[in-house]
Parts: structure tokens; C-alpha cells; sequence
């Protein structure tokens, strides 16, 4: 199976490098993982300078695609190859440019996307480039400056508390639909939060719970109330769960 992986991410390779636009080539974590978990995907990351073919053009270079669907506003294909899933995301390097060059004027955006387009610009493996530009991209990021981090935790905390408030506020009502979008925010922006006050970029979702686990620096207790918090099989109201959500605020605002 691993060998099918291979030979299919090549084909991508030689497919994407192909075009002039195409600056590098990278691929995401999700292809680490066996090939039978639920989880993996051959994820490529092609970063690009003006601009890249149409759709119609891509799908043929691909091979044989099935099931192929292009999110034309992200620029994002979606595909099977050989039964295996494919995703090949289309950046450009302009946008990355601009967002590492903008020091605190990144700050505003960077704390609704969070960091994690950094995150797969320093973890992915670069399979093909045509420069030097990722491995400079790369060097810049490694230095991402402290009052960025600082800033990101401050808006990260902000963005945590004002989900706990609409947490409690579902919780009193009894309206479950909310309470499950807000305590959704809730978790997102306290790991967050705790990745900035490591100095560390955000993964994917998938791999937020795992990873944090990793981290050197975490308040007093936090993980109890975390798996608490998190844990769906526990017979306990949502107040109950509300009131270790604020548990976790508190020991977060606290933390530095």
C-alpha cells in the first residue's frame, strides 16, 4: 500500500512541476498516517506564482480521476486516484509573502485563520521546488517574531471568552444546537491560546488533542479538565460542563 502512495504521489509531482507557475510541491501529514485510517489522504500543497491552468486542464493532467471536484474560490481539487483520496491545494506565494512580511498588520487576520498555514509551510515535506522561495519562507517563519505569538494569545483568549459566554448563556437556555457550536469555539481558541504561549504553530484539527498533549508548558491541571470537558459519555449537564469550561478559562488567562 505504501508503495501505491508513493507512485501515486510521483505522478502528482511530475504533473504539478510540469506547469510554470508552479513554484514547490509539498506534502501534508495526512499522508504519514496508514493508508486505512480514516484519517489519511494524500494532501498536496502547490504553491504558485500568477497563476495556475483551468480545472478542466488540471483534471487531465491528474491521469484518470474519480469523483473530481474543483472549489473554484480556494482553487482546491478534490479527486480519487487508484481508490486512494486526493486533495491538491493551489497558494500563492504572493499571499504567503505578504503574510509573513506583515508583522502586525498580520496579526488581524492571522487571528481568524489562525497559524495553521504556517504550520504546514515548516512540517510538510518538500517533494519538488523550483527555488529557494520555501526554504527562505521557511527561515523567516523559524523566527516568528514574540510579539506576534503574544498578540495571537491575547486575540486567541478574547475569541475563548467570548464562547464560554455564549456556552453558558445555551447552557441556561437548554438549546443544544448552540451549545455544541459554542463549546466547538470554545475548545478551538483554548488550544490555540496554548500553542501561542509555546511558541508553536496550530496543526490541523485532527491533530490539535494529540499534540497538545506534547506541549512543555500547560496551567496546573489542565488536561483533567480538558478530557473532561471534551468527553461525551459522561453524565454530566451542561452547566456542569460550562463551569470546567471556565475552570480552563480561568487557569488560561492566568497562564504566561
Amino acid at each position: 500500500m505504501r508503495q501505491k502512495v508513493e507512485r501515486i504521489t510521483k505522478r502528482l509531482v511530475e504533473a504539478l512541476s510540469s506547469w510554470a507557475s508552479i513554484e514547490c510541491v509539498c506534502l501534508c501529514e495526512q499522508a504519514e498516517v496508514d493508508p486505512l485510517d480514516p484519517y489519511f489522504a494524500i494532501v498536496i500543497d502547490a504553491y504558485f506564482r500568477g497563476a495556475v491552468p483551468p480545472p478542466e486542464d488540471r483534471r487531465a493532467a491528474y491521469g484518470d480521476p474519480g469523483a473530481f471536484e474543483c472549489a473554484q474560490a480556494q482553487a482546491k481539487d478534490r479527486f480519487f486516484l487508484d481508490g486512494l483520496p486526493i486533495r491538491v491545494e493551489f497558494k500563492d506565494t504572493s499571499k504567503v509573502d505578504s503574510l509573513v512580511a506583515g508583522g502586525r498588520e498580520s496579526l488581524w487576520i492571522l487571528k481568524n485563520t489562525g497559524t495553521y498555514v504556517f504550520y504546514r509551510i515548516a512540517h510538510s515535506e518538500v517533494l519538488w521546488k523550483r527555488s529557494g522561495w520555501i526554504d527562505e519562507t521557511r527561515r523567516l517563519i523559524a523566527n516568528f517574531p514574540s510579539e506576534l505569538w503574544d498578540g495571537l494569545r491575547d486575540a486567541f483568549l478574547a475569541k475563548m471568552e467570548h464562547y464560554l459566554a455564549d456556552l453558558g448563556a445555551a447552557a441556561v437556555r437548554d438549546d443544544g444546537f448552540f451549545y455544541l457550536v459554542s463549546a466547538a469555539g470554545f475548545a478551538r481558541y483554548a488550544a490555540a491560546a496554548l500553542f501561542m504561549v509555546n511558541r508553536r504553530f496550530e496543526p490541523s484539527h485532527r491533530l490539535i488533542d494529540e499534540r497538545l498533549r506534547g506541549l512543555k508548558r500547560v496551567p496546573d491541571d489542565f488536561f483533567g479538565r480538558w478530557e473532561t470537558f471534551l468527553r461525551a459519555d459522561l453524565e454530566m449537564s451542561r452547566e456542569r460542563k460550562y463551569k470546567v469550561a471556565e475552570l480552563i478559562a480561568k487557569s488560561l488567562i492566568a497562564f504566561k
